[in-house]
């Protein structure tokens, strides 16, 4: 397991005048996030946040006080240690273990680097992208991907994009 930051949110940009930002929610949403008072080692400090009702938020950091500055921190992402985290349980892990990690197939064969995992309502889909940049989906299921560790992650042949 990696002690590396989580990353719970990105801004996408300013919300009117005030130096209010948009999130871009990631992870367990709105209810996670409100959880945590700062963010980025302690850079950013939660003063208030609320829904904007499409799936994103709208914060107020301590540190940000007009919308220049809001500005600013577009493309930034909000992340917490894993310390700061409620422990997993057997089985789960967090999306962000599986980034960059190399990827074979269940032959031994060098198939790419985990680029992306996505969810979009049937099961979580892994994006891998090959050496040459092209890229392709692998459901995060058993058949599809018979196991993975914190070095790598293998995918059944059947699977292999190529």
């Amino acid at each position: 397991m990696s002690d590396k930051p989580l990353t719970l949110a990105a801004v996408t940009g300013a919300h009117g005048v005030a130096g209010e930002v948009r999130l871009k929610l990631l992870g367990e949403g709105l209810d996670a996030l409100k959880s945590h008072k700062s963010f980025n080692d302690g850079s950013l400090t939660l003063v208030k946040i609320r829904s904007d009702n499409k799936g994103g938020a709208i914060a107020r950091f301590a540190e940000v006080s007009d919308r220049t500055m809001a500005e600013q921190l577009r493309g930034t992402a909000l992340s917490v240690s894993r310390e700061e985290l409620p422990g997993l349980e057997e089985g789960e892990f967090y999306f962000s273990d599986l980034l960059d990690l190399p990827v074979v197939t269940d032959t031994g064969e060098d198939v790419g680097r985990v680029c992306a995992v996505e969810n979009f309502g049937a099961t979580d889909i892994v994006e891998i992208e090959k050496p040459d940049g092209k890229k392709f989906m692998v459901p995060l299921t058993e058949q599809a991907v018979p196991k993975w560790d914190a070095s790598r992650l293998v995918i059944s042949e059947a699977f292999w994009d190529r």
